[in-house]
């Protein structure tokens, strides 16, 4: 049965962030994900891990300047050394909390650029990160997103990402699969689960709905029905919660709209 990672950077917006870990507890989540940890101390984030029994699963690497709209640095020509460095960055945050992997974002295309004159580029870095990584056994993931949410973001197939990692050739890269982006960009969800998960090329599971981005319980997919593939298939490994909750910042709105988990937290704890 697959494993639940609440988001901590979408749910729970009615707190601060420092508070969301305890909400996440109380709500039955072992384990928690999330965008970027830099504005906070790492061990200030490690206490609250500590103090409600949650493990850190995922988080990002620094993807530039965010503010300005920068999403990711891997495929960017000319920032290779802002690149290496918010991975050092990174991998040291990795080793205050415990957390075995990193999600390395591509980047945008400029405009009027070609992908392939970026692939190169993309490639070099990311083989250059898995092997920091795997010095102190992090896993580097990297993930397909639709270009609705992030229009011209370098890298938005399962297919193309396969080949990425298959290309880079390093054991510790794995495929971050969203089925939510999956779904936006080429569907047929089921059978891209059947046809990747046996590579084991992939390396964590992120789901919302479709799509509005709320409970998996809202939308066109049928999340029961695709946890029950991955149950089939044998992935034990996390699914990250990463949605926006439909209720808002309404005080409680998280913990409201967690009727759908509940189900499994009741097997996870059988």
């Amino acid at each position: 049965m697959p494993q639940f990672a609440a988001n901590l950077s979408m749910l729970y917006p009615e707190l601060d962030f420092l508070d969301r870990f305890q909400a996440a507890a109380q709500d039955g989540f072992k384990a928690v994900e999330f965008l970027f940890p830099y504005a906070f101390e790492a061990d200030d984030i490690a206490a609250r891990l500590k103090a409600h029994g949650l493990q850190q699963v995922l988080f990002n690497a620094p993807p530039g300047d965010w503010d300005a709209g920068e999403r990711g640095l891997a495929c960017l020509p000319g920032r290779e050394a802002e690149f290496r460095a918010g991975i050092d960055q990174a991998l040291r945050y990795a080793a205050a909390l415990d957390c075995p992997r990193i999600h390395v974002m591509a980047g945008l295309l400029p405009a009027g650029s070609a992908r392939e004159a970026h692939y190169p580029t993309y490639v070099t870095q990311l083989r250059w990160a898995a092997l920091q990584a795997a010095r102190q056994g992090v896993e580097v993931l990297i993930e397909p997103i639709n270009t609705r949410d992030i229009p011209r973001f370098f890298l938005n197939r399962q297919d193309d990402a396969h080949q990425v990692v298959a290309d880079v050739g390093a054991p510790n890269l794995k495929v971050q699969m969203d089925l939510y982006h999956c779904q936006i960009v080429e569907g047929d969800v089921a059978m891209k689960l059947r046809k990747y998960m046996p590579t084991g090329r992939v390396g964590y599971v992120q789901m919302a709905g479709v799509p509005e981005r709320h409970e998996p319980t809202l939308g066109e997919l049928n999340y029961a029905y695709l946890f029950s593939v991955l149950d089939e298939l044998g992935y034990a490994g996390w699914v990250g919660c990463e949605y926006r909750p439909s209720r808002g910042a309404q005080v409680g709105g998280t913990s409201a709209g967690l009727d759908w988990l509940k189900p499994y937290l009741l097997d996870q704890d059988a």
